[in-house]
């Protein structure tokens, strides 16, 4: 992964207030309360205004019914501007051309046949390619492998941000990317993918040494180091205490001999083993502490790829 310039982060847009006003009998003040965001008040709550007591009044289901009108279905237009709903279009689309198609060649039998094969067909193909990032939506992105082994973590307790940007450092004019930065009861780790040719073997020599066939990883390796290393500075100085980011690269394609090998401070293992990696390593982070350090690493470091 070579290292390429740093887009500055995009702001984050404000969102429109909303406004509502209550109906109340004749001869009573009008009191209105809203919250945090310009919602009606709810009685009992902090920051609102009580309903004082009193019998309601037809005029109330005016109201209701006013509400229900602006939270109606979706118009056919919103619908179609669904990604999901335009993509299951676009098969519905191409099922009945095959089923026209096979029914007028053949039978109607093969023809029904052949079109539930198309569904299926394109349900399962972007089943293979799907992935939070963009860049990853290709069928060659082994990064997305390594995504769906850690969403399978989501529920014992591990947060994963993907795809982010390690920010300039006093001395350097780039930036770095980290495939996979991952927050959970083990620890915090900085994790590379990488696609390496499989006829070459790989081999270590004295922990010191990663080599590729003939190639030395050497550079990649303290690539992988020095995006972990400063990770954990800005992490650290956000949440105020320090966290260390064990930096990591899962390699897909050769056979790699071991299961874990440490070398030059980054670990080394097949892509396959992402998951138990993180597993099998013992509990040292309360679940306050992943939550904390998962929301100061994602405001300190953007999206490399930002929408």
């Amino acid at each position: 992964m070579a290292i390429t310039e740093r887009s500055n982060p995009q702001k984050a847009r404000g969102q429109p207030e909303q406004a509502a006003e209550r109906r109340r009998p004749e001869g009573e003040p009008v009191a209105v309360a809203a919250g945090e965001h310009g919602a009606p008040g709810v009685p009992g709550e902090p920051g609102t205004a009580r309903d004082p007591g009193g019998p309601p009044e037809s005029g109330g289901a005016a109201v209701q019914g006013s509400v229900q009108e602006q939270s109606g279905p979706l118009g056919l237009g919103d619908r179609l501007g669904d990604p999901a709903t335009r993509r299951w279009l676009q098969r519905g689309v191409a099922a009945l051309a095959v089923l026209l198609l096979v029914s007028v060649v053949l039978n109607f039998k093969l023809g029904l046949i052949a079109a539930v094969l198309v569904v299926a067909a394109d349900v399962f193909r972007r089943a293979r390619t799907a992935s939070s990032v963009e860049a990853w939506q290709k069928a060659s992105a082994v990064e997305r492998r390594t995504e769906r082994q850690l969403k399978s973590l989501e529920k014992n307790g591990y947060r994963v941000l993907h795809a982010r940007a390690v920010p300039r450092d006093d001395d350097g004019v780039s930036d770095g990317r980290i495939d996979h930065l991952v927050i959970g009861p083990s620890g915090v780790y900085a994790i590379d993918s990488e696609a390496w040719d499989k006829r070459l073997p790989v081999r270590t020599l004295s922990h010191r040494k990663l080599f590729h066939g003939p190639f030395n990883k050497k550079d990649r390796l303290d690539e992988t180091h020095w995006e972990a290393d400063l990770a954990s500075k800005i992490i650290s100085g956000r949440v105020g205490f320090e966290v260390p980011v064990q930096g990591s690269v899962a390699i897909y394609g050769p056979s790699i001999p071991w299961k874990v090998m440490r070398v030059r401070d980054v670990d080394v293992y097949a892509g396959n083993r992402a998951r138990g990696y993180l597993r099998r390593r013992p509990r040292i982070l309360t679940g306050t502490d992943v939550e904390r350090i998962f929301q100061a690493a994602e405001e300190s470091l953007p999206p490399k790829y930002p929408d």
